[in-house]
């Protein structure tokens, strides 16, 4: 493999794990504060690429605003499944919780198989994202590069909040200790939503992210990026939101990397990033950026 066609999938692996770690980091600040895996987490991802497209194609909003009212969507989808759906349970064992997701993720997916049908359906961005740039001899879409730019925003801009701002200090104070944030007077019902937001903005992002480099949407679509967004944020230190990034970096330079160098496993590529992460966790079971004293996060 010569320079320019490694540094050209080393962009496009920045581009696939710039879009699970947008994923991950929802994982990673739900388990955080929660210590639930959200399973219905990937399918709100599958919601903001679906509800962008129903604007564009019902409506015929422009893409923009359609996109900016999906990811709104989003927003109030992973609002209302806390309350509907985790809140009753915060004080049912975590096992409650944990069937509670499958479930909702079960129904949203039937749910869009329904309304939608199961068939692949093509989703159609402007052509701005699909322009070819030509740079130092390296050839790709606009698209794989505005992917991870905006994830580098929007990581500093969520890390700021995090650290700079009393809503985050609370987030932070809560995946610490929840209990001791209720004796604190805070209501944690309303920092937990505020995480569920935060976590489906992304996700929603994600997906629509997601549709324009893959222009094919399904309702079952967030299945496997889900599985993936997930052990990005184990790889990386669950709980953490900078290892959720760092992990979904990783995983999509290895999925990338590993078609590139061995083609003949194109089919296993798949594979290639579970036992990737199997080796990791073997080695280190809190992640890379997990901390062998501490069992709660701090983000």
């Amino acid at each position: 493999m010569d320079s320019l066609t490694f540094f050209q999938q080393c962009i496009n692996g920045l581009s696939l794990g710039s879009m699970y770690a947008l994923i991950a980091i929802g994982y990673t600040m739900v388990y955080g504060c929660l210590r639930l895996i959200n399973f219905a987490h990937a399918d709100i991802m599958m919601v903001g690429a679906f509800f962008s497209f129903f604007g564009m194609s019902s409506f015929g909003l422009p893409f923009y605003a359609s996109a900016a009212l999906a990811i709104l969507f989003c927003m109030l989808l992973g609002m209302g499944i806390d309350k509907v759906a985790y809140m009753p349970l915060r004080s049912a064992p975590r096992i409650s919780m944990l069937i509670t997701a499958i479930g909702v993720s079960f129904f949203l997916e039937n749910l869009f198989s329904v309304v939608f049908g199961s068939s692949p359906t093509a989703y159609e961005a402007p052509a701005f994202f699909s322009q070819n740039i030509q740079f130092l001899g390296l050839n790709f879409m606009s698209i794989t590069i505005i992917i991870p730019i905006v994830t580098l925003v929007l990581l500093v801009v969520l890390l700021q909040f995090l650290y700079k701002t009393k809503q985050g200090m609370a987030i932070r104070a809560t995946a610490f200790d929840i209990n001791t944030v209720r004796l604190m007077g805070i209501n944690v019902n309303n920092i937990i939503a505020l995480v569920f937001a935060i976590g489906s903005i992304l996700a929603g992002i994600g997906g629509i992210f997601y549709a324009i480099s893959y222009p094919t949407i399904t309702p079952l679509m967030g299945v496997l990026i889900g599985l993936k967004a997930f052990a990005a944020a184990v790889l990386g230190g669950i709980g953490s939101v900078g290892g959720a990034v760092l992990g979904g970096f990783i995983l999509g330079f290895t999925e990338i990397m590993v078609v590139a160098f061995f083609p003949e496993f194109s089919g296993y590529k798949d594979a290639f990033a579970f036992l990737f992460l199997i080796l990791v966790l073997l080695f280190r079971p809190v992640g890379i950026m997990g901390d062998w004293r501490l069992e709660k996060s701090r983000f």
